[in-house]
């Protein structure tokens, strides 16, 4: 009898094997990494606290599960690169200078009522002490008011504070890059709740997407 049971145990093994394998061979190949000693603190605090991290899934905004694949998706392409999967880029248009960029910046602030406060001109400071530098140029904007109800309403995002682009010279020419508003505003605490805040927080997001589009073309 205990024979038997073992036996037909292994058998629905075996096809619930063969099953996942036709159906999800990526899967299949992730197992071996998944009960590799170096997932051993994730599979720990899964087992440690599933219901917890069942109860912080539901807490998630709409399109966590989408931004999350997407961002999987980078991290994945650049082999495990932290900035490149958390951040969005644009190559800038052949011609654009860095104060055309700097102009377009400033016309998207002032149209959608974004405040610049500050800026780091690294390239030039770079060259002022002797370094061989391209351009390498940070601008800073904040929205006060949303940026204070964000932070009422999630403390820890003040570390994200202000909103930041970059103007990076590489060998093929300038690049913008800025932290992806979509990962602050969708895998974090839904903000259905308040809707005052979400509408304040995307108006930021649009802008700053905005500014990337209009920053990598010139565009005034």
């Amino acid at each position: 009898m205990i024979r038997n049971l073992l036996a037909l145990i292994g058998i629905v093994a075996l096809a619930a094997g063969g099953f996942m394998f036709a159906k999800m061979p990526g899967m299949m190949q992730l197992m071996p990494g998944m009960l590799s000693p170096g997932m051993q603190p994730i599979i720990e605090l899964i087992n440690k606290d599933p219901a917890g991290m069942i109860a912080a899934a539901k807490n998630l905004a709409p399109g966590a599960a989408e931004e999350t694949a997407t961002m999987l998706g980078r991290w994945v392409e650049s082999k495990g690169e932290i900035a490149y999967t958390t951040t969005w880029e644009r190559k800038v248009k052949d011609g654009v200078t860095l104060q055309d960029i700097k102009d377009a910046l400033a016309s998207v602030a002032a149209e959608r009522n974004i405040k610049a406060v500050g800026e780091l001109p690294l390239g030039e400071e770079l060259t002022a002490r002797g370094i061989k530098s391209g351009t390498l140029y940070i601008a800073s904007y904040c929205n006060p008011e949303t940026a204070r109800k964000m932070t009422d309403f999630a403390p820890h995002m003040a570390g994200y504070l202000p909103c930041r682009i970059a103007v990076v010279e590489k060998a093929d020419g300038l690049w913008l890059y800025t932290l992806n508003m979509d990962m602050m505003l969708k895998m974090g605490q839904s903000l259905e709740s308040n809707p005052e805040l979400k509408t304040a927080a995307m108006g930021v997001r649009d802008t700053i997407w905005e500014m990337m589009e209009r920053g990598s073309k010139g565009e005034i």
